[in-house]
């Protein structure tokens, strides 16, 4: 198993893979994977932000490109 000091070794872009991994293995099945409740308010909000055109969206696709680049 993977401990933290393993992780904490990690690049940013192997850590971004990892994070990619695990959910892709997590939406095979979502109905298992549980919302916390702060984590949809924080979507809301999100919503609430981009409705009143103070967010922009990003393409995952551009998102994820330029968080691999860093």
């Amino acid at each position: 198993m993977i401990t933290e000091a393993d992780i904490k070794e990690l690049t940013l872009n192997e850590k971004l893979r990892v994070m990619e991994m695990l959910w892709g293995t997590m939406d095979k099945n979502p109905e298992s994977a549980a919302i916390p409740s702060w984590h949809e308010d924080a979507l809301k909000e999100t919503e609430m932000r981009r409705q009143a055109g103070l967010e922009e969206p990003v393409d995952w696709d551009a998102a994820k490109q330029k968080l691999l680049n860093r």
